[in-house]
């Protein structure tokens, strides 16, 4: 989509602070992290958010899965525990329309988380 933020990031029109990358999928780190490590793993396929993932999508989100297992074992957080989270819509706040996992840890995080 040619308004996406994060299409923009996987085409290279925004830069990013990239930590993951594979043929169709891309992590990176968030701008506004709430840990010590908090990065953003996405589908480089738009999809609006996990609520609009469809039956031909399945191999790839178990892709973007083991892309967030392979991040929080890269970064040093998978042994202590981490959080993947993906927020849908407005009440869920989700703030860029692209299917995202965050991907946080490097602390104990809370509960519940808002």
């Amino acid at each position: 989509m040619e308004d996406c933020l994060f299409c923009k990031i996987v085409a290279g029109e925004v830069p990013s602070t990239k930590v993951y990358e594979t043929n169709d999928v891309l992590a990176f780190q968030d701008i506004q992290p709430q840990a010590p490590v908090h990065v953003l793993v996405i589908p480089k396929k738009h999809i609006p958010s996990a609520h609009h993932i469809q039956e031909e999508d399945c191999a790839l989100i178990g892709r973007l899965h083991l892309a967030a297992q392979r991040v929080a074992e890269d970064l040093g957080i998978a042994k202590d525990g981490y959080r993947i989270v993906t927020n849908i819509g407005q009440h869920g706040q989700q703030t860029v329309p692209h299917l995202h996992y965050h991907v946080i840890g490097g602390r104990q995080l809370q509960w519940p988380p808002g």
